[in-house]
């Protein structure tokens, strides 16, 4: 079982970069740095990406038949992302992002395959026992200092869901030849979602419809109740909205910082040629690896601040006068 579980884990982790290579187009700029970059921005998935990029070589032109997702109906902003606004329909491509968040879904589901049955019975193999120890120090360590143990116990599902989907989806980031869908704002933004709808849910649930809005501002004079409750409504947008940024900034600036060094062994090499180049690849190299070895350690970190404050947001919303 446990030979299986790490083949599958590697399958999950090959996989979607297998998937990209064959069905993300590549672009190549004159610009070694515009090339570079975008490994960091989401591609839509072609169908017939190998013609695309052997069209592109030769200066013909192929048209792009893209995976996408008819939706029988319109989305705001839906003129940015559609497709073919010539239909009625809102066409949304497939990226490559999809592709390594559904891998995280997958990789949090085999990982944890074997942790119910290590925590009856003691007995499993590696993964099981590093992961219940992850989900351990989550808990003890996270969540019940904060919310206490019978709130957290109601919540923790959703903080170790958060925080091992945003480690892995960290994680995979890393992996030569994938991509970081963290590192879009979108996907940021949605994880920022799910915090905002508990952070208001909860509150509502714990004090009713009334009492969560009226409880945003405790003890003010009544002349200033009006301006302090558009400032604490703002309050409660920007917290969510701040953990959007700050997850989307620091896995994005980790991944230009290495691309800026590599960059600079392409750009060396048009502007004094090959020798110049190889001569300070050495330096350039270690200086990459040197940022990746920070890279994994923010990825880890990045998952634990995300579920950290969403932890803190949440338990204030629903206990105002913390």
């Amino acid at each position: 079982m446990s030979l299986l579980r790490y083949l599958l884990i590697a399958l999950l982790v090959l996989t979607p970069i297998w998937l990209s290579t064959k069905l993300v187009p590549h672009k190549v700029e004159e610009s070694p740095f515009l090339t570079l970059y975008h490994h960091v921005v989401p591609s839509t998935l072609a169908f017939n990406a190998a013609e695309m990029n052997a069209a592109h070589h030769t200066g013909a032109h192929v048209a792009p038949e893209y995976l996408e997702i008819a939706l029988p109906f319109t989305l705001p902003l839906s003129e940015h992302f559609d497709l073919d606004p010539s239909t009625p329909t809102t066409d949304i491509g497939v990226t490559n992002l999809q592709l390594f968040q559904l891998a995280a879904v997958l990789l949090v589901i085999v990982c944890f395959s074997g942790v119910p049955a290590y925590l009856r019975t003691g007995k499993g193999d590696a993964v099981s026992k590093m992961f219940a120890g992850f989900a351990d120090w989550v808990r003890d360590q996270m969540v019940f200092p904060v919310m206490g143990r019978d709130v957290g116990n109601k919540f923790l599902p959703y903080f170790l869901t958060v925080f091992f989907f945003v480690m892995f989806m960290n994680l995979l980031g890393l992996v030569p030849g994938a991509a970081t869908a963290t590192a879009s704002i979108f996907v940021t933004a949605a994880l920022a979602t799910t915090t905002l709808l508990a952070m208001v849910g909860g509150g509502i649930v714990a004090q009713g419809p009334v009492g969560y809005f009226k409880n945003l501002v405790p003890h003010v004079p009544l002349i200033m109740w009006p301006l302090m409750f558009v400032v604490e409504i703002a309050g409660v947008i920007i917290k969510p909205f701040a953990l959007m940024i700050r997850l989307f900034a620091n896995m994005t600036g980790g991944h230009l910082v290495i691309l800026s060094f590599m960059g600079l062994l392409f750009l060396m090499a048009q502007g004094a040629g090959a020798t110049a180049a190889y001569s300070v690849s050495p330096l350039v190299i270690a200086f990459s690896v040197f940022i990746m070895i920070i890279e994994a350690f923010v990825a880890l970190l990045q998952a634990y601040v995300f579920t950290m404050l969403s932890i803190l947001f949440i338990q204030a919303s629903i206990h105002p006068e913390h």
